[in-house]
């Protein structure tokens, strides 16, 4: 007589592991906020950190690579360290969600939105 409400204790197990992963989710955003990366150009004569977001929290310039007459370089070497560290701020965000995804028993190549 009661068959049919089975369905509903699965319900309750899916809504909650739903609020689960939102509550991590939240959790890793703020997470992202404190992790930093470093890229580099020039050899580390150029330094950019950044937070795993990508957001540029600091920019590193040796001062012998001034000099008027080379100013393209100076900033293609300013624009190549602040994409490097983009780049390891999207590698490091990625790393993390598998980390939770996989703590979660989902597949880590599971694309969720982010």
């Amino acid at each position: 007589m009661f068959k049919g409400l089975g369905g509903l204790g699965d319900m309750g197990k899916m809504m909650k592991a739903a609020q689960d992963m939102q509550t991590k989710m939240t959790a890793l955003q703020e997470e992202l906020t404190t992790i930093t990366v470093t890229g580099e150009s020039g050899a580390g004569m150029v330094s950019a950190t950044a937070t795993a977001k990508g957001e540029l929290t600091g920019l590193s310039i040796d001062p012998s690579i001034f000099n008027a007459d080379d100013k393209e370089m100076v900033e293609d070497l300013i624009l190549a360290a602040i994409k490097d560290a983009q780049g390891k701020a999207q590698e490091r965000t990625q790393q993390e969600m598998q980390k939770m995804q996989e703590s979660m028993g989902l597949p880590a190549d599971m694309k969720l939105p982010f």
